[in-house]
């Protein structure tokens, strides 16, 4: 039994590592968002910094340090502010993008990657218009977890087909 149970975690922990793995194969140039204090670049859509930031931090949209289940975020990153929370009653991340530019910021959409290796998102690739915001939710109904780490992205997706959505 100590080994079924020795198996399926190393079984698990690979597949978290292919995932993550698969979503880097898949992404393409782009968009980089700023980094909030203390992240590194890197994630998924590759390291770099094309755009400073209100923080001075350069980096790639995903990575970073993990919030715990009862922390906000709460940054600007490539023009896009994104406040999210975790409500454990609804068993959903819950929050707002808003634009902070002067101009329509095209496809912002936002994920979440949780501790477990499950990635929520991408809600659906909607227009922002400037200074406009949009409500996000997204549903972690069933999800075990310890950390989250949220990212807006905004311009065209990478990766064959694209990605599925959430609201």
């Amino acid at each position: 039994m100590k080994t079924r149970k020795a198996l399926t975690a190393v079984l698990a922990a690979v597949l978290a590592v292919a995932m993550m793995g698969g979503c880097t194969a898949m992404a393409g140039g782009g968009e980089r968002p700023d980094e909030r204090p203390g992240q590194e670049g890197g994630g998924e859509h590759g390291p770099g910094g094309e755009n400073g930031s209100e923080n001075g931090n350069e980096g790639g949209e995903e990575g970073g340090t993990s919030l715990t289940p009862d922390e906000t975020f709460d940054q600007v990153r490539k023009g896009v502010l994104l406040v999210m929370k975790y409500d454990a009653g609804q068993e959903a991340f819950v929050g707002m993008v808003k634009n902070t530019t002067s101009a329509t910021l095209p496809r912002v959409r936002v994920e979440v990657h949780l501790s477990n290796g499950t990635e929520l998102g991408p809600t659906t690739p909607q227009d922002l218009a400037a200074g406009k915001s949009r409500p996000v939710r997204l549903v972690a109904a069933g999800e075990s977890f310890t950390g989250w780490t949220p990212h807006a992205e905004v311009g065209p997706q990478s990766g064959p087909g694209g990605e599925g959505g959430g609201s």
